[in-house]
């Protein structure tokens, strides 16, 4: 890894869970964080790690080394914020993804900042952008693609992205493809964007554009989100929630519990 996208040390506090250190952050601060360093020439890699991505960093050692990459990670999920309490940290708000496009485009348009919106179903991308600038009319949108890239990006994909991103030098490229495909991307894109903060938003066009209804407030607080996303996509989701994933929320929760234990 290069000097230039060698990630930076972390400007917060952070909690370690299962070695992946997370923010110990609002979305106030973070949000500070980020438009605070556009003002001053720098960019950065925003991870909003879930129970999926930490799982991945756990028993993955090529995730564990592409999310290592980025320059912060906040939590995005209950199943976090409860480990680090029940391990004696703590995290003082989950950080999600499906939020910060909201408040990005709120603070970019109300500091004359631009964003580039890539990745997502082309048709959702596009309805999400006009309902951000129907909400922001100041919101500056430096250009939009949802391009098909492999889950590592060829040589030829990344040329494709870079003729199409560079020019339009945009403050906020917030990338909509999953994971790990969108880090993937950022990864390989973030040496050329060195004054650019990179976000992976997994499918939050979606939400915004109004095709995936997120859950009321009230299931949210309740943890029970990942409960009303199954039931609105059983088949793509019902082995990454149930098979993967839950099993994992048990070891999280036990390595925290032992890990609360021995510092005790």
């Amino acid at each position: 890894m290069s000097a230039t996208t060698a990630p930076a040390r972390p400007p917060f506090p952070t909690c370690d869970l299962l070695g992946m250190p997370i923010a110990q952050i609002d979305r106030a601060a973070l949000l500070d964080h980020l438009f605070g360093t556009l003002a001053a020439g720098r960019g950065g890699w925003l991870v909003t790690a879930n129970l999926d991505f930490l799982r991945r960093h756990a028993h993955e050692p090529a995730a564990r080394e592409l999310y290592a990459a980025a320059d912060l990670r906040v939590a995005d999920g209950f199943p976090l914020v409860w480990a680090a309490r029940l391990q004696g940290d703590r995290l003082p708000e989950r950080v999600t993804g499906a939020d910060l496009v909201w408040l990005v485009a709120e603070r970019a348009a109300a500091e004359g900042r631009s964003v580039y919106f890539l990745g997502g179903d082309a048709d959702s991308a596009s309805r999400a952008l006009k309902v951000l600038q129907g909400r922001w009319p100041a919101l500056r949108v430096a250009g939009s693609a949802s391009p098909n890239v492999d889950r590592v990006p060829t040589p030829a994909q990344l040329d494709a992205l870079r003729a199409e991103i560079l020019p339009t030098r945009p403050d906020v490229v917030l990338v909509a493809m999953g994971s790990p495909k969108q880090e993937n991307l950022i990864h390989s894109l973030r040496a050329d964007l060195p004054a650019t903060w990179m976000i992976g938003v997994g499918a939050t066009f979606s939400f915004v554009a109004g095709d995936v209804r997120r859950a009321p407030i009230f299931v949210q607080r309740m943890n029970l989100e990942w409960f009303w996303r199954l039931g609105q996509e059983p088949r793509r989701l019902f082995r990454r929630y149930i098979v993967e994933d839950l099993p994992f929320a048990f070891e999280l929760f036990a390595r925290a519990a032992a890990r609360r234990f021995r510092r005790s």
